[in-house]
């Protein structure tokens, strides 16, 4: 798989930006504040219809203007595939497939796939649970798109019992038979989205202890496991689910006192131990960013196990590393199909990533000759 052509237009600090990429690494050079991180950020918008770096889509759009455009041709299997959405401020955003509309934004899941690793990703190990959620639910859209529809629903039906909660506090005499509705809903979708991550940590877990020990051999063993809210989770979807419903009945009055629900996948984090000593607090800055990386390339080999081989975008990470990181994470790159890397100074990124050049400057990008 790989992005054959980007095009932007209003998006971030871009009004327009037109590249042809080709396999193989392709590197973005420019001060900070030039707008190369913006150019890989887009190319990740169409594989997640999200950022990494902002939380919703109004940064996107260029000040001034009404609407961002991001068109790809996206060549996997020799099959090529125009995917463009249209980010608009206020209204819903639109998307097209070789020029024809879709129903949904969403539907363009699965065409393009990435794995991002960015200095934002310090926030892994050392952010709040929030920050790994959001990296399972990503890895699962990423692996099998379906599972965009599935966190939809669950933050759906999550924000509509938060209210009628808040309601039922304010309110004596409150139905609570609404509330036993919403008990089902929430203890059905969080029971379909709480048996993919468990099953996702499982299958990626030896891949994330393989990799942070190839990055930090003389470090203790890393390792990851999933942490519910309700506890040891079995297996199957089904008793999942009749746990959520128990625990939710077991912890009603202190929700409804409180106003706020405290049971679902919304509450879990994402354990990562060194030896026997949780990451958060006691990693060094060496340790964190080596899980930072361990976690993204576990992903990456996962998703390569099963048959898929996702374009990986470095983002300004190499001047972050030691020498030792670097290598370990060029030897993997540079087996890549596609590998698309920022770098404010060119000698960053090591010899074994030598390969297309561009330079980003002055509000243009244009391909240059390596070593001209």
């Amino acid at each position: 798989m790989h992005v054959r052509h980007l095009q932007v237009s209003d998006f971030r600090s871009w009004e327009l930006a037109d590249l042809e990429l080709e396999p193989g690494a392709s590197v973005l050079v420019g001060r900070n504040g030039q707008g190369k991180t913006n150019l890989v950020e887009a190319i990740g918008y169409v594989a997640t219809l999200g950022s990494h770096r902002v939380s919703t889509d109004a940064p996107l759009i260029r000040h001034g203007a009404q609407r961002a455009v991001v068109r790809t041709a996206v060549v996997n299997d020799d099959r090529e595939l125009l995917v463009e959405l249209e980010i608009t401020a206020g209204k819903s955003n639109r998307a097209r497939i070789n020029r024809g509309p879709v129903p949904r934004p969403r539907d363009v899941l699965g065409i393009l796939r990435t794995v991002l690793f960015a200095p934002e990703d310090l926030s892994l190990v050392r952010g709040d649970p929030s920050d790994r959620r959001r990296f399972l639910d990503e890895m699962l859209v990423l692996r099998a798109p379906r599972y965009a529809g599935v966190r939809s629903d669950y933050d759906r039906v999550l924000k509509q019992r938060s209210a009628l909660l808040k309601t039922v506090k304010h309110s004596r005499s409150a139905d609570l038979s609404t509330l036993d509705v919403w008990d089902g809903h929430l203890a059905k979708h969080g029971a379909e989205l709480l048996a993919a991550r468990v099953k996702l940590v499982r299958d990626m877990a030896d891949h994330v202890t393989s990799a942070y020990a190839e990055v930090a051999p003389e470090s203790r063993p890393a390792l990851i496991s999933y942490r519910s809210s309700v506890g040891d989770l079995p297996e199957d979807r089904e008793s999942i689910e009749d746990l959520l419903l128990a625990e939710l009945d077991r912890v009603r009055r202190q929700e409804i006192e409180r106003g706020v629900c405290l049971v679902g996948p919304h509450r879990d984090d994402l354990d990562l131990t060194l030896g026997e000593l949780p990451a958060k607090g006691y990693a060094s800055h060496g340790e964190s960013w080596s899980f930072a990386l361990a976690l993204r390339l576990g992903g990456y080999e996962l998703m390569r196990v099963d048959g898929i081989e996702p374009v990986l975008v470095l983002d300004d990470v190499f001047a972050e590393l030691d020498r030792g990181r670097r290598q370990q994470l060029a030897k993997v790159a540079a087996a890549a199909e596609q590998v698309l890397i920022t770098a404010a100074v060119a000698e960053d990124v090591p010899d074994e990533l030598s390969g297309a050049r561009f330079e980003v400057h002055g509000g243009e990008v244009r391909r240059v000759r390596v070593g001209g």
